[in-house]
């Protein structure tokens, strides 16, 4: 899917394969496939259907993370001064000369720096970012970390079944309400949290079913999110009470007819939101043209365009994920509907409550009964959902219960829970001898913010002290594969790199990087940071350059 749209210029491209000698293979995109959906004929909704499983939602945009990838390398560099020289040639492309790229190359054997070009300028890191995040997350929470969801009422059910009062679902951030995390079911960790509230013997509850988002405080949305990233999945609003990643996989075919009404259909099913569409079938073989628009703060998705008669098996027709405003009531309303299905009866209201409406507290729950709970995979899982597909909220949910495990009480009104977060990972980048102030400048956890800042040396140290870390063989394999998965999965396939190097991409407009390790042709253990900023062509464009280095290294027979 093709959302945020950059400059193409596939001449430039060509020209550049060209001189380096290299091939380019063809694109591929992931599309999300829901596996239960709805008909919707504005604003009607008619009955859920089967479709085919989704895979995760992921990246920080909405273009594939799909890059020209080399599959003919020229003569392997055979000493540090001919690799030099080569990622030198890369970096002196014209097309490159009004860009800014950091470099730093070094040995994890020796210790010694292969390359470094810029290695002490700030610039924007995108998705690598969550290389910060993480580490520190993974330091000070270790890997068996679980969030955990409870269901509190006054008390357990009578005799009857019965609970007089509230049910009220408190989260902690658990970003494992999601059909990622469940072989593409968007259900299947609703109903399970249902199934363990039911196994109470309770059949009817007077009283609201309320969503309790209190613990955690703060905006929703990240400091320095750009407004038009609001509207899409990796732009999706933060919550303590998180399901099927706070966004909506939307899908648009064609109608029975040319001018009859395209058929939009979504997952998960949900009154929360409401889908207007206007979208028309066109005749076979003409462009698809779809436009959708979320007003901020609003849970109307206005859908326009056309789309042509004609798909075959292959073609599922335009695909999106939008962004849900309120995504905790969305949990409230799925999990009423999953106990309503198991005999449990509300007779209140659905409802949620963050932070503000309790005055900056958690939820108090000495007059309350934990009547059940959940926990989530352990965190070592829920990093490798977050760092291979780049996904943007899981880090804030990290960075976030990264924040509550330092200040368990909040650390006062002028401070966030996002704001303690960013604080530890500041503490533990000084216990891994790193200097934030000149370093990082860090805003959010998934580097969505354009007020981020890192530099290639900060990241090649935190890099090279998880490389020694109690937890390093966890955090490598967390991170994407060459070739193999994640958002390097169609990446540099047919080279050295393949199966061999494990790096985090980083991708948003004008910027592109990759940091990370992979095993040179002589087998020697080497680090990488390579960021380029101020690129505005199209992001296949920018990942050329940093596949060539990364290739190179990989392909480096010499040692340092």
């Amino acid at each position: 899917m093709m959302i945020k749209k950059n400059r193409t210029s596939p001449f430039i491209v060509l020209l550049l394969l060209l001189a380096l000698n290299l091939s380019v293979i063809t694109q591929g995109s992931a599309q999300e496939t829901p596996q239960r959906e709805r008909r919707v004929s504005a604003p009607t909704v008619a009955t859920p259907q089967q479709t085919p499983k989704p895979t995760p939602k992921s990246g920080i945009t909405p273009t594939p993370q799909v890059a020209a990838t080399p599959s003919l390398q020229a003569n392997a560099p055979k000493t540090v001064e001919e690799l030099r020289a080569r990622i030198e040639e890369v970096l002196r492309n014209p097309e490159l000369a009004s860009a800014q790229m950091a470099v730093k190359v070094a040995s994890l054997d020796t210790g010694r720096t292969l390359f470094e070009e810029n290695a002490g300028k700030l610039l924007h890191p995108a998705s690598n970012m969550k290389i910060y995040t993480v580490s520190a997350a993974l330091d000070r929470l270790g890997p068996d970390f679980r969030f955990k969801t409870s269901a509190y009422a006054p008390s357990m059910p009578d005799a009857s079944g019965t609970i007089r009062g509230d049910l009220t679902i408190y989260g902690r951030g658990d970003p494992s309400f999601a059909a990622s995390f469940n072989n593409g079911d968007y259900y299947k960790a609703i109903d399970d949290f249902a199934a363990r509230i039911a196994s109470t013997g309770v059949k009817r509850i007077e009283g609201n079913i309320i969503g309790d988002e209190s613990y955690f405080t703060g905006a929703r949305i990240g400091y320095g999110w750009e407004w038009d990233d609001l509207q899409w999945y990796y732009g999706a609003e933060i919550s303590a009470l998180t399901v099927d990643d706070n966004s909506l996989d939307l899908f648009v075919k064609p109608g029975a007819d040319v001018g009859s009404q395209a058929i939009i259909t979504t997952g998960p099913v949900t009154p929360v939101v409401t889908i207007v569409n206007h979208v028309t079938t066109s005749a076979r073989g003409t462009r698809r043209d779809v436009k959708v628009v979320r007003p901020l703060g609003t849970n109307t998705i206005e859908v326009s365009g056309s789309v042509p008669l004609g798909l075959d098996a292959t073609d599922k027709g335009f695909v999106g994920s939008v962004a849900v405003t309120n995504p905790a009531l969305l949990f409230v309303y799925m999990l009423r509907s999953s106990l309503a299905s198991k005999g449990v009866t509300i007779t209140g209201q659905s409802q949620t409550i963050d932070a503000r409406g309790r005055n900056g507290l958690p939820l108090q729950t000495n007059s309350l009964v934990e009547i059940a709970s959940v926990q989530s995979p352990p965190l070592s899982f829920i990093i490798q959902q977050t760092l291979k597909p780049s996904q943007n909220l899981y880090t804030e949910l990290i960075l976030r219960a990264l924040g509550k495990s330092v200040s368990p009480n909040g650390s006062g009104p002028e401070k966030t829970t996002a704001d303690d977060g960013i604080d530890a990972v500041k503490a533990f980048l000084r216990v891994a001898g790193i200097e934030p102030r000149d370093q990082v400048i860090q805003a959010d956890g998934s580097g969505l913010s354009r007020h981020d800042y890192i530099t290639a040396n900060g990241t090649l140290e935190l890099l090279t002290y998880m490389s020694r870390h109690r937890y390093a063989a966890i955090f490598r394999d967390a991170l994407p594969i060459a070739g193999v998965d994640g958002t390097l999965r169609t990446r540099m396939r047919n080279t050295p790199a393949a199966g061999n190097l494990h790096a985090k991409t980083g991708t948003i407009n004008a910027v592109a990087s990759l940091s990370g390790y992979v095993t040179s042709a002589a087998g020697e253990h080497l680090v990488f940071s390579i960021i380029l900023n101020n690129y505005p062509e199209e992001s296949t464009a920018r990942r050329v350059f940093i596949d060539n280095i990364a290739v190179l290294l990989a392909s480096f027979a010499g040692r340092s």
